[in-house]
């Protein structure tokens, strides 16, 4: 990605108010219950020629209570070989789960996970979502758009409020 293609993005973030997590993290609270949700850039990202962009995950996780549990938002599931362990769950894109068949198994080759929630070592959980977009070609081959929904609860909750699910 290019400089100037980078910084359009990041600008973009701008727009609607947003706040991008840029190797920081947030304290988020509810009903009493916390998490750390963090932000690394893409691991790509020191390649793009803009200055201070790069994937650095103990700048985001600085002055984190470490008791917490982490959300990491990183953009390529690849991340997850530096988050394992410190990191306990990680939402990723990046694969489009393949896009184009048989295509996937050269992605596969460099990411972890295509599509779906895996597991990397004994506490991090990986989300790769597919996404709605595509790369190059205009469509996608046995590799269907997904939006992800996530609902995160804490450990004391007995059922989901939304759904009444355990």
């Amino acid at each position: 990605m290019g400089k100037v293609q980078a910084q359009g993005w990041v600008d973009l973030m701008d727009e609607p108010g947003w706040e991008p997590l840029r190797n920081r993290h947030l304290l988020l609270e509810r009903g009493g219950d916390m998490l750390v949700s963090a932000g690394v850039d893409d691991v790509t990202a020191e390649f793009c020629g803009l200055p201070g962009h790069r994937a650095h995950l103990a700048g985001a996780l600085n002055g984190a209570d470490p008791d917490l549990p982490v959300l990491l938002l990183a953009h390529q599931p690849a991340f997850v070989g530096e988050a394992a362990g410190g990191v306990y769950f990680q939402l990723s894109g990046h694969t489009r789960g393949g896009q184009i068949w048989p295509f996937h198994h050269l992605v596969r080759l460099d990411q972890p996970a295509l599509a779906g929630l895996t597991r990397h070592g004994v506490r991090t959980f990986l989300c790769a979502s597919r996404g709605t977009g595509f790369w190059g070609l205009p469509f996608r081959v046995f590799a269907s758009s997904e939006i992800t929904l996530l609902v995160l609860r804490s450990p004391r909750a007995k059922q989901c409020p939304r759904t009444g699910h355990p």
